[in-house]
C-alpha cells in the first residue's frame, strides 16, 4: 500500500460540496463520451503491443495526476489523497463467460507497467474466482472492458451505500466514424470527491495522452 496524505479539510473550496453530498444527498456522477484512439491503436499495431494494458496505462497515468481521483476516508474518516493508485481490471473467461478481477502495481515507466500487466494477465488467465489475485492493497480504482458492444451509456451504482470515492471506469469496443476510431468511455465516481469539470478534465487530459501515445 502506498503512502497518503490528509486534506486540509477546513481550506478545501468543496468543502461544503463534500458535506452535502455526503451527508444530504449521496449521488454519483456518472459520464460517458466517445474517446478518439485512432493514434493508440496505430501506435500498439506499429509496435506489437496489445491495447488493453496500453489503454490502461493512459489511464492510470491520467487518474493519478488528479487530486479528485485518489481520494478516500481513513478509518478516523478523514478525507485523505493517495500518492497513487492502481488499476483494478478483469479478465474475461470465454469458457464459462465469467470474469475475475485482477490488479497491477502502478508504474509511471510504460515499459514497466506493460509487462508487469502482461505478466499477471497471463498468470490469472485461467484462474476463476471474483478476486484471484491476493493481497490487493487499499489504493485502487475499477476499470473493465466491455469490448462486445459500443454503448451510449453504462452505469455502476452500489446499492444500500454511498458511491464510491474512486473511479469505476469501463470502455467499449471502437468503431470507426469518419475515417476515425472512436471508443465508447465511461466513469461513476462519488458526488463528493468531483463534480462534472473533474471528469471533464479528466477526460480531456486521457485524450492528450492517447494522441501522445
Amino acid at each position: 500500500m502506498t503512502g497518503y496524505k490528509t486534506l486540509d479539510f477546513d481550506t478545501w473550496p468543496r468543502k461544503e460540496h463534500y458535506l452535502y453530498y455526503t451527508q444530504k444527498l449521496k449521488v454519483g456522477c456518472s459520464m460517458t463520451v466517445n474517446l478518439d484512439v485512432t493514434r493508440l491503436v496505430q501506435s500498439c499495431r506499429k509496435r506489437s503491443l496489445r491495447f488493453c494494458p496500453s489503454f490502461v496505462y493512459c489511464t492510470a497515468c491520467t487518474v493519478n495526476s488528479m487530486d479528485s481521483m485518489r481520494m478516500f476516508r481513513d478509518k478516523d474518516g478523514r478525507l485523505c489523497i493517495w500518492d497513487h493508485v492502481l488499476p483494478n481490471y478483469t479478465i474475461f473467461h470465454k469458457d464459462d463467460c465469467t470474469f475475475s478481477d485482477v490488479w497491477t502495481d502502478f508504474s509511471p515507466d510504460f515499459e514497466t507497467f506493460y509487462s508487469n500487466m502482461i505478466e499477471d494477465m497471463e498468470k490469472y488467465k485461467n484462474t476463476k474466482g471474483i478476486k484471484v489475485k491476493e493481497n490487493q492493497p487499499a489504493n485502487f480504482f475499477c476499470i473493465s472492458c466491455e469490448p462486445w458492444v459500443s454503448f451510449t451509456a453504462f452505469n455502476t451504482w452500489t446499492y444500500d451505500s454511498e458511491p464510491q470515492f474512486f473511479p469505476v471506469i469501463t470502455y467499449g469496443k471502437y468503431f470507426e466514424e469518419n475515417g476515425r476510431l472512436k471508443m465508447p468511455f465511461n466513469i461513476v465516481i462519488a458526488h463528493a470527491v468531483c463534480d462534472a469539470y473533474h471528469i471533464s478534465k479528466l477526460i480531456e487530459e486521457l485524450q492528450i495522452k492517447i494522441d501522445k501515445f
